[in-house]
């Protein structure tokens, strides 16, 4: 940060002579120990990970990550993440019978189905259209279908959230997208798909970690673990804003929460959740 900057954060406002200075001088030095720090245990991070990135350096961490790592730790994770974020799910859920179509249909389009942990809040009869960048999730997800059985399931495409070309226009009463766009380099190329996919008064609903209060101790740590963290967990990103693509996306009501998912000991806690309709 360069000293103009650093003056426009020290605030505005009517300040005795001299005062605007001196907050500067002491604001400065304060922010490039802060980011030095960041760094300095950034580096200490990637030696401790020394092996994937000279993995990822030779090209064969991203195969191994996503065949094999990836979809193995997410069946893991997900029998905790599910049962800290149940309430939550159940909560935001509860209005998805509301969005039926005229004829009484469900169409259900999820983004990243991953193991389909989802399934079980869906309501019976419910039409569902899975798709996921990562064909590896399969056997996780198959064992989830079968324990769905209230649910239709239609197909499943091997397709990336922002390229749904086999998905027709305005097919879609509603479309799913948890834990995932944390993972996506570009959210308003996945949102303008998901508005072209939903028919007039669909709903889009959402449940994503994203990043921490940014003067907080948990954005610091969020910070230092980024790096490794994205390359280890296949492109996910902790510090990632995605309020603010949702909040700029053509969608005619945003209803969106912030809220904590108590994942002790682990960056993403902080989360955005809610629906919002075409």
């Amino acid at each position: 940060m360069d000293a103009r900057s650093c003056k426009r954060s020290a605030g505005g406002g009517s300040k005795p002579p001299g005062s605007e200075g001196c907050a500067v001088r002491m604001r400065c030095p304060a922010l490039a120990m802060r980011e030095g720090t960041i760094l300095l245990l950034r580096a200490c991070l990637a030696l401790l990970a020394m092996p994937i990135h000279v993995l990822a350096l030779v090209g064969l961490w991203q195969p191994f990550c996503r065949k094999v790592f990836f979809p193995s730790f997410c069946e893991r994770f997900s029998a905790v993440y599910e049962r800290k974020a149940k309430k939550q799910k159940q909560e935001l859920f509860r209005n998805l019978p509301d969005f039926r179509s005229a004829s009484g249909e469900l169409n259900l389009l999820e983004i990243g189905t991953g193991c389909g942990t989802n399934f079980q809040f869906y309501p019976p009869g419910c039409k569902v259209t899975c798709t996921d960048i990562n064909p590896g999730f399969q056997q996780s997800l198959l064992k989830n279908m079968g324990k769905n059985q209230h649910v239709s399931y239609e197909r499943f495409l091997v397709a990336a959230g922002d390229a749904l070309h086999e998905v027709p226009s305005a097919s879609m009463d509603a479309v799913v997208c948890t834990l995932v766009l944390c993972s996506v380099p570009d959210v308003s190329s996945i949102l303008k798909e998901v508005l072209r996919v939903l028919r007039p008064g669909g709903a889009f609903y959402f449940l994503e970690h994203v990043a921490a209060e940014r003067s907080s101790w948990k954005h610091f740590w969020q910070q230092v673990l980024y790096p490794t963290w994205k390359l280890v967990f296949d492109g996910c990103c902790i510090t990632k804003e995605t309020w603010k693509a949702l909040e700029e996306a053509n969608f005619s009501e945003l209803h969106l929460q912030r809220t904590t998912v108590a994942m002790p000991w682990t960056p993403i806690q902080p989360h955005v959740i809610g629906y919002a309709v075409k």
